[in-house]
């Protein structure tokens, strides 16, 4: 797939909303790498590489778990803003790069993981670059926090919220559940799934952050900004207890290896 020259470069959508999304974006489940582990057989020297890292929040459950992190991320802010997690953990090391040209030597990794990320990758491509850099067999494991959209009454407000103010979640969305997409990337249907359920506790100006911190809504240039912030300090005075609300998540794995033979 070839890049329409006019067309908006997806790597630069999070840049204005870096610090946010450091501040603000849910972790992922410390008990991942463990579970990954055993899934792929993973050995404890192994050395992940993490493609579209972002401010670091994918890599930081893998440096806790003792493996080396190789993370590749083309956003300049974004990188800026994980520099802190690279100054504090030696195993990290950080790469101006994107998916489909990594700029990492072949064979350098043992597992590829992309959270919250493989939507925005051109298939093709990234699977390519992803066997040339990745040891046999080729693992890899595409990761999303899937939020919560009904269960309390915030979650179904907060869901209504975005779905009001933005135009292209829906498609996003759509973009996060394709299927084609992963099967065209392992290059089979042969894939497996894990789910873990976790979730945080959000206080209003943490809530306020997370919001601005998703790409898909208005910025605070929009006109759209201001009442959307308005209605959002009316659902966290509506629905929060003890000062906070409860954001849950489904964190979505699908793991497996990559078909080699598949790429003809």
């Amino acid at each position: 797939m070839t890049q329409d020259p006019a067309a908006p470069d997806v790597t630069q959508r999070f840049g204005p909303r870096a610090r946010d999304y450091a501040r603000a974006r849910p972790r992922y489940p410390g008990a991942l790498p463990e579970l990954l582990a055993r899934a792929l057989g993973l050995a404890p020297q192994a050395r992940i590489v993490d493609l579209g890292c972002g401010t670091g929040l994918s890599s930081e459950p893998f440096l806790e778990a003792g493996y080396a992190v190789l993370g590749v991320e083309p956003n300049a802010a974004m990188r800026a803003q994980a520099g802190a997690l690279a100054a504090a953990w030696p195993r990290f090391t950080l790469l101006d790069g994107r998916a489909e040209a990594t700029g990492l030597p072949a064979g350098a990794a043992d597992l590829l993981v992309a959270a919250q990320a493989f939507h925005w990758f051109d298939v093709p491509a990234a699977r390519a670059e992803a066997l040339r850099i990745l040891r046999r067999p080729a693992c890899a494991a595409l990761l999303w926090n899937d939020r919560r959209e009904t269960g309390s009454p915030f979650a179904a407000g907060y869901e209504a919220l975005v779905r009001r103010y933005s135009p292209d979640y829906l498609e996003i969305k759509h973009r996060h559940a394709r299927e084609d997409r992963v099967r065209q990337f392992f290059g089979h249907g042969n894939w497996g799934t894990i789910r873990i359920e976790h979730g945080d506790t959000l206080d209003q100006e943490t809530l306020a952050a997370r919001l601005n911190s998703a790409s898909y809504m208005p910025g605070p240039a929009d006109p759209a900004h201001a009442p959307m912030m308005a209605e959002l300090r009316a659902l966290f005075e509506a629905t929060a207890e003890g000062g906070a609300v409860r954001m849950e998540f489904d964190t979505r794995v699908l793991y497996g290896s990559i078909d080699p033979a598949a790429a003809a």
